[in-house]
């Protein structure tokens, strides 16, 4: 009875595979990963190129997680253009596509889209009310303006 249904879902899966663009960095913009596939991300970019077995150990210290769950989610990926694969050996190498600060401009950017309806000020203002900032964060958040300040300057 699970063989169907496994057979049926990698159908699924890997239908899509062969209409698969590939992802540029700048693609990043059209995917908004959830949040175990984040997870997932996380471990890839912290520790490069990894095998399922080795992502779900990452994951297996913070939550309880069958390998099975980690394989679909990283095969979803793969079809997604989350991940990329190496098949040349028997367990598969997962790479993360997108950069990191990629993914994160993208999912700040929907955040702010969704709650502070597209303004930046708005995100900073609530960020700073959030919680008290130490002398050194501030002094941070001071450069980054500058920085910024700049570079509007200049353009």
């Amino acid at each position: 009875m699970t063989k169907p249904f496994v057979d049926l879902t990698n159908a699924f899966v890997y239908s899509g595979l062969s209409m698969r663009r590939v992802v540029a960095m700048d693609d990043a913009a059209h995917l908004d990963p959830t949040e175990r596939e984040l997870a997932i991300l996380r471990v890839l970019w912290s520790r490069g190129p990894c095998t399922v077995r080795d992502v779900h150990k990452a994951l297996s210290g913070s939550s309880e997680v069958a390998r099975t769950t980690v394989l679909k989610l990283m095969q979803i990926m793969f079809a997604k253009g989350l991940v990329s694969r190496d098949e040349s050996e028997f367990s598969h190498v997962y790479i993360a596509v997108p950069e990191e600060q990629a993914v994160e401009r993208q999912l700040v950017r929907s955040f702010t889209d969704r709650v502070f309806g597209g303004s930046a000020m708005g995100l900073v203002s609530r960020a700073l009310d959030a919680r008290p900032l130490s002398a050194d964060e501030l002094d941070d958040v001071r450069r980054l303006i500058d920085e910024a300040a700049a570079e509007a300057e200049g353009s």
